[in-house]
């Protein structure tokens, strides 16, 4: 139930199939949509409905395999005899140890971290989940000892709560739980903050003494450590009060992340250095989630050097502030998985120099005054068609600031964005919006703005 874009129904589609299910699929999204999926589909015996759902194909099936997008309430799941997701069939089956990350921004980066790091060791490990990887694809090759790291979101942990194995024990128990900031994120689902951070916290519900948990040190970190039944550390973006296990950040110029793993009994332990202060990816949010990832890597036992050596050739993932290309002495960023306001915010303040920020897209029902204020600092801003854009621009119209657009088509924008920067500017798509409308998702968004990028300053 729902093929998607992302690749989580299309694996789980081919798993099936290979398995010799036999597999009908079914998205209220039509053929031409959904093309690119149907493609990678092609040759294998899967029966198709499209543009609209069969109640019968739900209430017949054995198994119904809903995408994390659905919502658990849909009438048509209330037919079905037993549903699953692409990941709760990986967790089922999966014999390797378990890293699960989730949080409202940085989740990526930190996952995979956590999987470049324990790579460059020689460890056998996999990266999958929300990041656009569903864990079907490497099931059968994953072994007793490997090492796995899942990317979880709210709507996936959500799909999880409550289930346990035959044996009782819960389905998703991670040797390493994190959590990255929590912010205001898909209230348009949720209703509230709340309803939003509960699905959150099931990434620790089946965690016991044996695992840790790591979190932040803010309000929702503390209280998600009052819960957890694991052992907790904490990064922050500060140096820790005493008694408090975990890492922080230097304060000064160097912004190095030390870390203290020794627990407030031991006599005079010493911090260690454990991410460098020069690392490839901007800003100083990318510096705590990598903190965050330094913390986890020692609970599945790599040693300070190690985890130093691992971060500090951390390239970053693609979609998450990557710098992909320069001309004429101008610097080109895709931030387009910037889908809320502080994301799009944190983005202005990473770089060294004011950028050229090109922003706006669909609304969430989030409040765009952090990014409204942030914006103040960039050196232009160039706004993108949306219902989130119509939000911002009234902000900026509110507090003075200039921008250019809203504009209805990314050529138009880019052409904007490459006009008014000259040399030494950085340009970056940071949108703080989701991409529906113009874009098929961020991806496809983050995608199309590196190609109009390439295209237009290659033509001088």
């Amino acid at each position: 139930m729902g093929l998607g874009l992302h690749g989580g129904g299309l694996e789980a589609a081919r798993y099936l199939a290979k398995s010799g299910a036999e597999v009908t699929v079914t998205d209220l999204r039509d053929e031409k949509t959904l093309a690119p999926s149907i493609a990678k589909l092609e040759g294998l015996p899967i029966r198709y409905v499209l543009g609209r759902h069969e109640l019968q194909d739900f209430s017949s099936a054995d198994m119904v395999v809903k995408n994390p997008a659905v919502k658990p309430d849909s009438p048509f799941l209330a037919v079905a005899r037993r549903v699953e997701t692409d990941l709760s069939i990986f967790l089922e089956a999966c014999p390797a140890r378990i890293s699960a990350v989730t949080g409202s921004k940085g989740k990526s980066g930190t996952a995979s971290a956590i999987y470049w790091a324990l790579k460059r060791t020689g460890r056998r490990a996999f990266l999958g989940g929300n990041i656009t990887i569903s864990p079907l694809v490497f099931l059968e090759e994953v072994r007793p000892g490997d090492e796995v790291v899942l990317e979880l979101s709210s709507w996936q942990l959500g799909d999880l709560k409550g289930r346990r194995l035959a044996d009782g024990t819960p389905l998703l128990k991670p040797r390493v739980a994190v959590i990255t900031a929590i912010m205001s994120d898909h209230q348009d689902r949720y209703g509230s903050m709340d309803a939003y951070v509960a699905d959150k916290r099931l990434i620790y519900a089946g965690q016991d003494e044996t695992d840790a948990t790591i979190v932040e040190n803010d309000s929702w970190g503390r209280s998600f450590a009052s819960e957890t039944r694991a052992r907790v550390l904490f990064y922050s973006a500060s140096p820790l009060p005493p008694g408090m296990v975990g890492g922080w950040l230097e304060p000064g110029t160097s912004c190095r992340g030390m870390a203290l793993f020794a627990g407030p009994s031991s006599s005079d332990p010493m911090p260690v250095e454990v991410v460098p202060a020069r690392v490839l990816t901007p800003g100083s949010h990318q510096k705590k989630n990598l903190l965050a990832a330094a913390l986890a890597l020692w609970e599945l036992g790599l040693d300070a050097e190690t985890i130093r050596a691992g971060l500090e050739s951390y390239p970053g993932i693609e979609h998450r502030l990557e710098f992909f290309h320069e001309a004429k002495g101008v610097k080109y960023y895709n931030d387009s998985a910037a889908t809320i306001p502080e994301a799009a915010a944190a983005a202005v303040e990473a770089f060294e120099t004011p950028p050229i920020l090109v922003t706006g897209g669909t609304d969430k029902a989030l409040d765009f005054s952090p990014l409204a204020l942030a914006a103040k600092k960039a050196k232009a801003i160039v706004l993108l068609a949306g219902t989130g854009s119509t939000k911002l621009a009234a902000l900026l119209d509110e507090a003075g600031v200039d921008y250019r657009g809203p504009f209805d088509r990314l050529d138009a924008a880019v052409n904007t964005a490459v006009i008014v920067a000259r040399p030494g500017d950085i340009v970056v798509l940071s949108p703080g919006c989701t991409s529906f409308g113009m874009f098929f998702n961020e991806f496809d968004r983050g995608a199309k703005w590196k190609k109009a990028i390439v295209d237009r300053t290659e033509q001088g």
